[in-house]
């Protein structure tokens, strides 16, 4: 027995600790007895003393010289565990339990449960302990939903509530329910709650404050809260909780004015209070009344300069939250979180990438939000080397199998061209719900690769995972890029008849886009007419579009009217019309579309492209004169023209909406922000690297033949991201198959 214990590890543990039911033990009267009594007594003596003094380590080497261990004793090193958060001293203590044959009763048994819950990151083993255990209490059904709540696994937590209730004969106590109800509030499971509000009534506990404190939560999350409300004021004692947890839920449901009434009259006031109404206030932008109760506060804490920052940045003021963000006198995760957040969601990327990188100079851990927050930015600097540098430190972290984590990274790499390793990182998602899935679809459609799109929807659906409306943005999209009508009609019915999901204008656009592209003008013009809802600009955009591509002039001339009727100030549906117009010669009508522009005060983007190299962003315009390295480009870009012509490139100069001569015409489309992107690209980085692309508008016909020929003639592979989609060009091919 001493030797066999001698040799254990935490790392060998587990298959002994679950492979037999929980109590399949020796009897205690066959146990060998290999010391005396007396030197036991006195090994329990020194185990006992040991605990007591935090030496918890100490304590459990000295378990394998015990041969008649208590209860007392195993509960002293469990409390240990528990208290100090060491799971592998916890699970040599349970591999004693059963090495010596040990029966736990009720009281132990739970006290081994609350053990793995309190110290495991996972609620597997502490749910194998529970299955084990041929008596338990309330404490024991208690410890193991509070468990799966604590760890995000709500709906285990109800299943198991009600499998306590309809299995056994023990009466819930408040902390039954107070561990219940808060998977009610997270899943939003309105009717859950008021069951469990029912039971809370019916067994007496309504007036409890740690149960009146959850419910008034639960219907807070649940969107009622008039019901919240009228538990708080049926309540006969309030603590400072149960006020905050009132005035905190009018402060997020947007009821500001209502949370001050109450944060005035609250006798009990603490930080909390404070945080919850700064928070309220600045998420709503209201900074003012926000700023004098931030000033206004007895003592601040970090959360409550989160809640300033955080207000700030999701409001755009991103120099006043940067002010406050150097002001704080310490910052946590929470902070460098929320000035990331805001850097990225404002459009300043580079300047989200400097602050993570000073985060981890200064030794703050990122944790799962960092790296989905900070993912973003790199997508849209198409920053892929970054990106996998990132995704190193993910892998050496504790956020590796994070389907967060995961989601991001998928997103990261399909937006940087690389859908290889999109889909591996997809394929280690260990648990993949609804999101993942519909990420791979989206970013599988948006390289144009459609029938791995939809061979990976049948598998989703195969899986049993239900898809969701952006799903089937992703399914539509990828039809749209092939031509697929019978496929794309197909999945629109699939998706409105069994799945049930009701069609938002991203569904419509598509199928009009969808129509089109493949020609069936009067097919695309009828369904927008049989539409539920009135067409807006979006939709009627996607039908001006297939008549550029299909050179319909005259239901251009009637869709350009339905369009510009809707007062777009979207200058792209301008450029559209006049697209139409150039290409039939009817330069005085480019002509009045320009004076319709200026009339209506809309202005053109200017096109943007802009690449990364040795991870310096290069952004250029078109015409750009700014960039040091221009001239070399010029030269470089007529050097190439005359190689392209010689293989057969035409420009196109339809694209150039200026009237003026032919030859500038030329000049101008030879100086697309694309083709100064791909040549700096060229000239600059690493000889038969890819050279990745991103552009701030849909890439012009023209930029699109240009880049099939150069990457023919330079041997190149070329990743062009525009605001639609990805075209990778390869051997004077694109990825799009010129349907685009």
């Amino acid at each position: 027995m001493v030797v066999a214990y001698a040799k254990w590890t935490p790392s060998k543990t587990k298959d002994l600790l679950f492979r037999q039911p929980f109590l399949s033990r020796r009897p205690a009267e066959n146990r060998h007895v290999g010391i005396g009594i007396g030197i036991e007594m006195d090994i329990v003596g020194e185990v006992t003393g040991l605990c007591k003094a935090g030496r918890l380590k100490e304590a459990v080497d000295l378990l394998p010289h015990l041969n008649y261990p208590d209860d007392s004793i195993y509960v002293s090193l469990l409390q240990g565990c528990i208290h100090n958060k060491t799971l592998p001293e916890g699970k040599l203590v349970h591999a004693h339990i059963i090495l010596t044959g040990f029966n736990p009763d009720v009281y132990l048994g739970t006290k081994l449960l609350i053990m793995y819950a309190k110290c495991s990151n996972s609620t597997l083993d502490a749910r194998l302990v529970l299955d084990g255990m041929p008596e338990r209490n309330v404490v024991t059904w208690t410890v193991m939903i509070s468990a799966y709540s604590k760890h995000g696994h709500h709906r285990d937590a109800l299943t198991l509530f009600r499998q306590m209730q309809q299995q056994t004969d023990i009466q819930s106590d408040k902390f039954v329910f107070a561990g219940a109800l808060p998977a009610c509030a997270n899943l939003v499971a309105l009717q859950h709650g008021k069951e469990i509000h029912h039971d809370v009534v019916r067994s007496g506990f309504q007036c409890d404050l740690i149960v009146g404190t959850a419910l008034v939560d639960m219907y807070v999350k649940c969107g009622v809260i008039e019901d919240a409300r009228r538990v708080f004021n049926e309540m006969p004692e309030k603590d400072v909780v149960l006020w905050n947890a009132m005035i905190a839920g009018y402060a997020n449901s947007g009821r500001i004015d209502e949370a001050l009434q109450l944060f005035q009259k609250t006798p009990h006031r603490d930080v909390v209070s404070w945080n919850s109404m700064i928070a309220g206030y600045a998420q709503r932008g209201r900074f003012d009344e926000a700023l004098e109760l931030f000033h206004q506060m007895p003592q601040r804490d970090v959360v409550s300069w989160n809640a300033m920052i955080g207000g700030y940045a999701q409001n755009g003021l991103v120099d006043e939250a940067l002010d406050l963000f150097l002001e704080m006198p310490e910052t946590d995760v929470i902070s460098w979180n929320s000035m990331i957040a805001g850097y990225v969601q404002n459009g300043y990327a580079d300047e989200a990438l400097n602050l993570f990188q000073q985060m981890q100079m200064t030794g703050v851990k990122p944790n799962s939000i960092t790296f989905a927050t900070i993912l973003p930015a790199l997508a849209n600097l198409a920053a892929l080397e970054l990106g996998k540098a990132i995704h190193e430190i993910i892998n050496r972290s504790e956020y590796f199998a994070d389907a967060f984590v995961g989601c991001a990274l998928v997103d990261m790499y399909v937006k940087c061209g690389s859908i290889e390793d999109a889909r591996n990182v997809f394929d280690k998602i260990p648990k993949r719900d609804v999101v993942p899935w519909t990420a791979m679809i989206l970013g599988y459609a948006m390289h144009g690769h459609v029938k791995e799109a939809l061979h990976l929807f049948k598998q989703m659906q195969n899986s049993g995972v239900r898809p969701n409306n952006v799903t089937f943005v992703g399914v539509l999209s990828a039809c749209c890029h092939a031509g697929l009508v019978d496929e794309g009609l197909n999945n629109f019915d699939l998706m409105t008849r069994y799945y049930h999901i009701i069609p938002e204008k991203e569904h419509y656009c598509c199928i009009v886009d969808l129509l089109g592209r493949a020609g069936q003008l009067d097919k695309a013009q009828n369904f927008i007419k049989e539409l539920p809802l009135k067409p807006d600009a979006a939709i009627w955009a996607s039908l001006l579009s297939a008549c550029r591509i299909h050179n319909n002039i005259k239901l251009g001339e009637s869709v350009a009217e339905q369009l510009l009727a809707s007062n777009t100030k979207n200058a792209a549906h301008y450029v559209l019309l006049s697209n139409i117009y150039a290409a039939a010669g009817r330069c005085d009508d480019v002509e009045k579309v320009r004076k319709l522009m200026k009339a209506n005060q809309v202005a053109k983007s200017p096109g943007c492209s802009w690449i990364k190299i040795n991870d310096k962003a290069y952004c250029f315009l078109v015409g750009d004169r700014s960039n040091p390295h221009l001239k070399k480009i010029y030269v470089f870009l007529e050097k190439l023209s005359v190689q392209m012509k010689e293989a057969g490139y035409v420009p196109d100069t339809n694209f150039v909406l200026h009237d003026v001569e032919h030859e500038q015409k030329e000049y101008i489309i030879y100086h697309h922000s694309e083709k100064l992107a791909i040549a700096f690209g060229l000239l600059y980085s690493s000889p038969g690297t890819p050279i990745r692309i991103v552009k701030n508008l849909r890439v012009c016909g023209d930029c699109h033949s240009a880049a099939k020929f150069i990457s023919k003639i330079v041997a190149r592979e070329i990743f062009l991201r525009d605001a639609n989609r990805y075209h990778h060009f390869r051997d004077g091919g694109c990825s799009c198959g010129d349907y685009w």
